[in-house]
């Protein structure tokens, strides 16, 4: 295997462009395993696959569609795709004359379509039996399809299933790669067969894919809204369904769905999915989050921790500066005993973010709340709570009190001024960051309320606004919880974004014997008893051979990626080496707890880790993810690279060496150094 590029792949580089942002759209190296895109015969001659005049170059017209009887063929990047009319059933045809399952049939019956007819690039047709209409047309090298309803229904499609030797990549935590015949995935132990998870909340990108043999596919829903995707295994594979509900309440009687030919890399639709946001200019970066506020610099090379008793305090932050933790992201639970102020000026002195662990999405009674947090002023709760259309209430997370509408919040603000009150109480101890919980992770509501009525698309718009203030207005380094990528732009981090959630995780969780409840008050068991996860959740959830770094793709340089609070690094032992060496593969922080009695240990571990971490996330945090490739057959080896070279990562999770290699250990070598620097968390090499 070569550590290079392609001659096609550079051809290609050298031509593609973002013709309507200006900006050159890199492409994520695949290393000579991952074939290049094959030109087309009307492309080949011009050695690049797409010109000014095709339509994935300036939205001039290109090749117009072509109607065979009931199929409509589409010139695509890498060859065309071909849509049965009577059925939406979608093949690809690659230059190299491969032939791809796109998607299946609808699972709904269609009825006889109406007549095709071509408008320039777009073709459109009709089912007048199911009151639905269709437009395609090719745009950026994808098949771009919307499929509008004049009824509220429910559409199941595309569907994909590769053939056996194919792998799905899902974008659920940071992602998964799923051999579509592995037993444990086609099981319902792995958590994920016979599941419907939405776009907008379950998966953390709302884009998929899968690759067979030499190529691939990719999906991505603009529009998350109303989109879920189901899992199932039929005859020992396992494949994947959109399901789409027409809503008129909800505002998807339009869905859209961008189809694409890519390559075999194990990160290819990831890898689609950041060019899609590169060309509409939804894309954010880090470098421009840090020029709109110098404070979000002092994430690069920092740890993340929450503190809990003399963690919290000025002495407890003083010991970790002597230990040696240089950078650190430092946050306090929303309970009774805050940071005070001079623990907070002690961090910032160090160098290190403070913020409060917060959350608007709860309500309860002020008289029996569990946590600060959940008490609010007059009466917001009950009046705040979000309803069915029924007018039942929706109970909060774990039954506790009830859901809070965002709606009802931005109608009473800003003359009532809940939230703006709640962020400038949160913050009078001189906190420079904060952490919101649930607003970024979705699951998105329907408020039925007579006074305060919403759909998700418009909590969804809340939400983003109310963390754009806490982050652009109150210039307050801000994070939150699982971030999907359409609250990427918003956000400097994510906690749990990273952490692909098996079911069981939840059943764990709420055995306190097991897994430990919330006392002793300065070292909560539930954040610092350790576990041993059940081996089917271990393997669904941290098993680095079904691991891909889809969301680093997507959005590293825009967003810094964590695990769940609940899950620090030293909660799980076992998983301990594997969870290092994912953070430098992924040049990802770690995150902690600490408290009264590991603080100096569990101190002494986090700065022995940073003193590696640092300088590699400092040189490439704020970089794209450019390259990544599996180099053993069983994935028990794996690469990355970030910044076009700036750094590259070699990670051995295996037990055997890797050339000079050992396992359990990762090198990193940064452009600047003239060898890579190595680390084996569990002390081997």
């Amino acid at each position: 295997m070569t550590y290079a590029k392609s001659n096609s792949t550079r051809t290609q580089e050298a031509c593609h462009r973002d013709v309507a942002g200006g900006r050159r759209r890199r492409r994520i190296r695949t290393y000579g395993i991952a074939a290049a895109v094959v030109l087309t015969a009307s492309t080949a001659s011009a050695g690049c696959l797409a010109t000014a005049g095709s339509p994935w170059g300036d939205g001039t017209p290109g090749t117009p569609p072509q109607v065979h009887g009931s199929a409509v063929d589409f010139t695509v990047r890498g060859g065309t795709a071909r849509v049965d009319t009577g059925s939406l059933r979608v093949t690809g045809h690659t230059g190299d004359g491969a032939s791809l399952p796109v998607s299946g049939a609808a699972r709904q019956e269609l009825g006889k379509p109406g007549k095709v007819t071509v408008d320039g690039d777009t073709a459109r047709w009709s089912y007048p039996d199911k009151k639905l209409t269709v437009t395609a047309g090719s745009e950026h090298g994808r098949l771009r399809m919307t499929v509008r309803s004049g009824v509220d229904q429910n559409l199941s499609w595309p569907s994909t299933a590769p053939g056996a030797g194919g792998a799905l990549q899902i974008p659920r935590g940071e992602g998964l790669r799923i051999p579509v015949s592995d037993r444990f995935w086609n099981s319902r132990e792995a958590g994920l067969r016979g599941t419907e998870v939405d776009l907008s909340g379950g998966l953390t990108l709302p884009a998929w894919g899968y690759t067979q043999g030499r190529h691939g596919v990719g999906y991505i829903v603009p529009e998350e809204v109303g989109t879920s995707l189901g899992f199932a295994s039929k005859g020992g594979r396992f494949g994947a369904t959109a399901q789409h509900e027409f809503s008129q309440r909800e505002e998807t009687r339009g869905y859209t769905v961008h189809f694409s030919l890519t390559d075999s890399s194990a990160v290819s639709s990831a890898t689609n999915y950041r060019d899609y946001l590169d060309e509409h200019g939804k894309l954010r970066s880090l470098k421009q989050k840090i020029r709109e506020n110098p404070e979000v610099e002092r994430l690069l090379g920092a740890a993340h921790a929450y503190a809990w008793g003399e963690a919290r305090t000025a002495k407890g932050v003083n010991e970790l500066r002597e230990l040696g933790v240089s950078r650190l992201w430092l946050g306090y639970d929303a309970d009774d005993q805050p940071m005070d102020r001079q623990a907070v000026r002690a961090a910032q002195r160090h160098g290190y973010l403070v913020g409060p662990y917060d959350s608007y999405a709860n309500g309860q009674p002020a008289g029996s709340a569990d946590n600060p947090s959940s008490k609010w002023p007059g009466s917001v709760y009950p009046d705040f709570c979000v309803r069915d259309w029924k007018g039942e209430v929706k109970e909060g997370f774990g039954g506790r009190g009830c859901y809070l509408s965002s709606e009802a919040f931005r109608r009473a603000e800003p003359g009532e001024r809940y939230l703006d009150d709640r962020a400038e109480r949160m913050t009078a101890n001189g906190a420079d960051s904060y952490f919101l919980d649930v607003d970024a992770a979705g699951e998105l509501f329907t408020d039925g309320s007579e006074g305060h009525r919403m759909n998700k698309k418009r909590d969804r718009a809340n939400r983003l606004e109310r963390m754009r203030k806490l982050a652009s207005d109150d210039k307050l380094v801000l994070g939150s919880e699982s971030a999907g990528s359409w609250a990427s732009s918003v956000l400097a981090f994510n906690h749990g974004g990273q952490t692909p959630v098996h079911d069981g995780l939840w059943k764990l969780e709420n055995d306190r014997e097991k897994w430990g409840g919330y006392a002793p008050a300065g070292e909560p068991a539930f954040f610092f008893k350790q576990v041993e996860l059940p081996a089917a959740v271990a393997k669904a959830m941290y098993d680095p051979r079904y691991r891909v770094p889809l969301y680093e793709t997507a959005l590293h340089g825009s967003v810094i990626n964590t695990g769940r609070w609940e899950l620090p690094y030293n909660k799980l032992p076992e998983q301990k080496t594997d969870r290092a060496l994912m953070s430098i593969l992924y040049n990802t922080p770690l995150n902690f707890t600490l408290g009264d009695e590991n603080l100096t240990s569990t101190g002494k571990e986090m700065a022995e880790l940073q003193r590696y971490f640092a300088p590699l996330h400092k040189a490439a945090g704020t970089e794209r993810m450019t390259g990544y490739q599996r180099l053993t057959a069983d994935g028990t080896v794996q690469r990355s690279e970030f910044g076009d070279g700036r750094l590259t990562v070699t990670a051995n999770f295996g037990s055997r060496d890797y050339g000079s290699l050992p396992g359990g250990c990762v090198d990193a070598k940064l452009d600047s150094e003239a060898k890579a620097q190595r680390l084996c968390p569990a002390g081997q090499g």
